[in-house]
């Protein structure tokens, strides 16, 4: 079969089936909900932002506002931003987490007046990690993210293991990693525990506690992944409750879904080249849904070790009920 005779994968698109558990969801919780998902490919970025601005100003303006956050990664700085403009469009937000939020997702969920958890849920610390362009190089010949944390637990076990208390580890240490990579993570840090404060400032007005909970998240625990369960929440000061079973179920409906509309969609033409259609961040309100599809190719470059990227047309979509009708359409985000 040639190329031109493959029929590529596509994943479903289950806009009425979300969006009865969406109605279901409101009805019990007695205000709007709005759903932020991530597949595992996916994650938190700048483009989120505006195709939430196009997201909240079909839902509008409303004295409560619920929000299903699922996620795993992403932009810190881009969580700022997506709740500064959620925040914007009602005067009460509660978050709803059934299963992980976690990194960036994190940030997006402490900066809301509740959180409120299952019992599967998990938020994270946020210690910052970053790819540089100087970054060292793995064994597929990509740059790999450096961890603050990761490189002062360098440092400290050096300093308790050598004899010798006045020899610098960091000469051994810029032999792996670039100093500009350790200056950029150093700097990421700071940005890091910035942001916390600024989400958290939203609605704790005790800058005290503001900053016991931003260093909390950002050096606390021994693991980025670590994952911070209801007990720990409440232990550190967030505003966290557990989610009532009909609200979790629902959810978790809706994430199954979601899910369905996020599986892999990778159609090969061999072993050096496919094509991919994987839906991989999924917006969603009263009548509305916005998703980011990958529609691209994909070569394997043998002689470098790596995967590029070729006829690259993945786009966000909008698909809208409007009297009864559904329509469905290209949102161009830049």
């Amino acid at each position: 079969m040639s190329e031109t005779e493959v029929v590529f994968k596509q994943p479903p698109q289950l806009f009425s089936e979300t969006q009865e558990i969406l109605t279901k969801l409101s009805n019990i919780l007695g205000a709007p909900v709005m759903c932020y998902w991530n597949s595992w490919r996916g994650s938190i970025c700048a483009n989120d932002v505006l195709a939430i601005y196009h997201l909240l100003e079909r839902v509008g303006h409303t004295d409560k506002l619920y929000w299903f956050i699922k996620s795993d990664c992403g932009n810190g700085k881009a969580s700022l931003r997506i709740v500064n403009l959620v925040r914007s469009h009602c005067k009460h937000l509660v978050s709803l987490v059934p299963l992980e939020c976690a990194s960036a997702a994190t940030m997006m969920a402490i900066g809301t007046d509740e959180i409120q958890m299952g019992p599967m849920a998990y938020l994270s610390a946020v210690d910052t990690s970053l790819t540089h362009d100087l970054s060292p190089i793995d064994r597929d010949n990509d740059r790999v993210s450096v961890s603050l944390d990761e490189l002062n637990r360098v440092v400290k076990l050096w300093r308790q293991n050598t004899e010798d208390k006045s020899s610098n580890p960091y000469k051994s240490l810029f032999e792996y990693v670039h100093p500009l990579v350790i200056g950029a993570v150093d700097r990421a840090e700071s940005l890091s525990v910035m942001l916390c404060e600024e989400l958290l400032s939203y609605h704790i007005k005790d800058s005290e506690l503001v900053q016991k909970i931003a260093a909390t998240l950002n050096s606390k625990y021994p693991s980025h992944g670590y994952p911070v369960l209801l007990q720990e929440a409440e232990r550190i000061g967030l505003n966290a409750k557990p989610l009532t079973k009909e609200v979790n179920d629902l959810l978790l409906e809706l994430n199954e879904l979601y899910s369905e509309m996020g599986q892999k969609a990778v159609t090969d033409f061999s072993e050096v080249r496919s094509h991919s259609n994987e839906i991989m961040n999924i917006l969603e309100g009263p009548n509305v849904q916005i998703f980011y599809q990958n529609d691209k190719d994909w070569f394997y470059r043998t002689e470098e070790r790596r995967w590029i990227t070729m006829n690259d047309n993945s786009h966000w979509h909008l698909t809208e009920k409007v009297d009864g009708e559904i329509t469905k359409s290209i949102l161009h985000i830049a």
